[in-house]
């Protein structure tokens, strides 16, 4: 079975052939140009989807952080409490002539 493709089988299809080496007509190579070509077109199909999900997938986490990120700082109450127990002692001293 796993003979059925090398070098020196007996058979006809699936052969590896040389371009410049075989004499090939012009209908042959046009031929293989077109088989190349849907080849290549059909992987690229299959590339393209891949790197649109890839894409799709990185910014999504990326907009999760950044969103998470804003909700975090948002919800940090605490700089708040800081900045009121602050102005509770400054209004809890006296005055002096140096403040």
């Amino acid at each position: 079975m796993a003979e059925g493709g090398s070098k020196g089988s007996s058979a006809k299809f699936a052969q590896r052939i040389d371009p410049k080496a075989d004499n090939l007509s012009p209908q042959q190579l046009e031929s293989m140009r077109k088989a190349e070509m849907a080849q290549w077109q059909r992987k690229m199909g299959k590339l393209r989807s891949r790197n649109l999900m890839t894409g799709l997938a990185i910014g999504g986490i990326v907009l999760g952080i950044y969103g998470y990120t804003f909700y975090s700082v948002s919800q940090e109450k605490f700089l708040d409490e800081l900045e009121d127990e602050a102005k509770l002692a400054r209004a809890s001293f006296p005055k002096t002539s140096a403040n």
